[in-house]
């Protein structure tokens, strides 16, 4: 059998993901998430990852960002082959190129608003005084300054992930990586939000994947990845009919 060859990487590609492979233990079992997934998400677009749940898409972007290794295959960020960096010099490319927002927000909870949101910058050592107006810029844009000073269990579902929201574009990454960004926010909000991650996070030299189900955003998308089973459906510009 001749073995599948995958296609070079699109020459603006902000990540160069080839035959990515996953699978986990599960008992005396083996599950494979992912089979061999070839994907390029490209400087200047915001690419959707959509599925049906158990499709592999948290999954996928987690490897392409550098937080879940991959079985088989290698991950290119703007060219550096993450998984070939030792685990420090991974987390400080992580740090000073991607931000995340995660689904469950991961706020610290001892400290406010205006200071998680810094977190970035603070670990980057920019002075704390600096780093929380500089904050306070995107949770102002966020519509949520006059909750600056609160503790994460003073905020609402809503509220606590504008914060995560700023806390990932603070300190202007080159890619900004969301899983389910506005999946607890109301339409108005919800846009809000998709037009600030436009605002930052796409232009040349930059780049940003969102995770969805949420089909109120469809429209904005520059590209739509499907997944379904571990494996690409679809990749183009609109959803397909039958989804």
């Amino acid at each position: 059998m001749t073995a599948t060859v995958s296609p070079p990487c699109d020459a603006e590609a902000a990540i160069c993901a080839r035959g990515i492979v996953r699978e986990f233990e599960a008992g005396q079992s083996t599950i494979r998430v992912l089979h061999g997934i070839d994907a390029d998400i490209r400087s200047g677009e915001m690419t959707y990852v959509v599925g049906e749940s158990g499709s592999g898409k948290t999954t996928l972007i987690s490897i392409m960002c550098g937080i879940l290794y991959p079985t088989e295959g290698e991950v290119k960020v703007f060219g550096t082959d993450i998984y070939k960096l030792s685990d420090t010099e991974l987390v400080n490319f992580r740090l000073d190129n991607i931000g995340f927002i995660f689904q469950q927000y991961n706020l610290i909870p001892s400290i406010d608003a205006a200071s998680n949101a810094a977190v970035p910058l603070i670990a980057q050592g920019v002075p704390l005084h600096e780093a929380r107006e500089r904050a306070k810029v995107l949770l102002d844009k966020l519509n949520i300054l006059d909750q600056a000073d609160k503790l994460p269990r003073q905020l609402s579902g809503g509220q606590q992930q504008r914060v995560a929201i700023a806390r990932a574009l603070v300190h202007e990454p080159r890619l900004v990586v969301c899983d389910e960004p506005t999946a607890a926010l109301d339409a108005r909000s919800g846009r809000r939000v998709m037009d600030l991650l436009r605002e930052v996070a796409v232009a040349p030299g930059r780049a940003c994947i969102i995770v969805t189900h949420d089909n109120r955003i469809f429209d904005l998308a520059d590209r739509i990845i499907v997944l379904e089973d571990g494996r690409i459906t679809h990749d183009g510009k609109d959803m397909p009919d039958d989804h």
